[in-house]
């Protein structure tokens, strides 16, 4: 809270609810600027700006957090003291290295940071107690407010379970996925990550995201086309895919040819550029990368996810309704 009373932002919400920068906008802009992220930013500091004008070095910024420990009994458990500029300042930190397109539903699409709240179902769980979402909360108030690393068995643990997609409904687990990317990419801050597809990275964890992505794809067209509804086979595989790439990518791949089978006959060049893309991301691995068979980090969720939203992306979209047989 401000000592002098005046509007601040709350450091607990999601960047949608408390800036209201929405995807679609930010989309549309960055169309101008070149760069999702950008325009992101651009938005962010418009935002920010208003607060700015509001508020002064001179405004005492108070955060704290209290604990009923027992009751008639509180306890001060986070106490810190700021100006007005070095507050938003923060808040604005967090907001850009922890953005990332995030769809919490059906009518609830954005890009930004996700609220400590949400951070805490996507790490444990929408059944996790109310002492263990307390103490989640608790632990990225500090990355929030002082800056501090995110814990990295957060990052951890939404990559585990965004990864283990069987065991979650669609809106869960779309959820879960851009949470978990929010949180790798903020982790690691250094890496400068972008949140649209980055062509030139060649990292072994981001190029088999990227390759999950279009098998994804050819598959997801072909049961499309056949009016049947049901998970790809890189869906139900994506936990192991994550523990064992190279055995997995081999068994998702044979899976493909009766669905490649099908769309060559109907969706030709739609099959050619996605067989192209599988064979420029595969030529991008280094030899020793592609054949190494270990664990995937949380980078590859976030390979994974900028290759599906560049292949959904409206330009996309167009251009194969414009050619679907030629």
């Amino acid at each position: 809270m401000a000592v002098s009373g005046k509007d601040i932002p709350d450091p607990f919400r999601n960047t949608l609810d408390l800036f209201g920068v929405e995807g679609p906008a930010v989309e549309d802009e960055a169309l101008n600027v070149g760069d999702v992220g950008q325009a992101f930013a651009r938005r962010l500091n418009r935002a920010i700006s208003g607060y700015r004008a509001k508020l002064g070095t001179a405004d005492e910024i108070v955060i704290m957090g209290l604990d009923s420990a027992t009751p008639g009994r509180m306890a001060i458990s986070f106490y810190r003291e700021l100006n007005g500029f070095e507050f938003l300042d923060r808040v604005q930190n967090w907001h850009e290295q922890c953005a990332w397109p995030q769809n919490f539903g059906k009518d609830s699409h954005f890009i930004g940071a996700p609220a400590p709240r949400d951070i805490a179902e996507a790490a444990f769980g929408k059944r996790l107690d109310d002492k263990l979402k307390k103490s989640t909360i608790e632990r990225l108030l500090p990355c929030i407010v002082d800056g501090r690393p995110i814990p990295a068995d957060f990052v951890a643990s939404t990559t585990r379970r965004a990864s283990n997609r069987v065991g979650l409904d669609h809106w869960d687990w779309e959820k879960c996925l851009g949470i978990a990317c929010a949180l790798f990419r903020g982790h690691h801050k250094q890496k400068g990550y972008q949140m649209s597809l980055e062509l030139k990275r060649a990292t072994r964890d981001y190029l088999y995201g990227r390759l999950l992505a279009v098998a994804e794809q050819i598959e997801d067209r072909a049961l499309y086309i056949a009016g049947e509804n049901r998970s790809t086979t890189a869906a139900r595989l994506m936990q192991r895919f994550a523990d064992r790439p190279l055995s997995t990518w081999k068994t998702i791949e044979l899976a493909l040819g009766p669905y490649k089978a099908r769309l060559r006959g109907s969706r030709g060049p739609f099959l050619r550029k996605m067989e192209k893309l599988v064979d420029d991301i595969t030529a991008a691995f280094d030899k020793d990368d592609f054949v190494a068979d270990g664990p995937l980090s949380g980078e590859f969720l976030l390979g994974y996810h900028c290759q599906r939203r560049d292949l959904h992306s409206p330009a996309q979209s167009l251009e194969d309704e414009q050619h679907p047989d030629e």
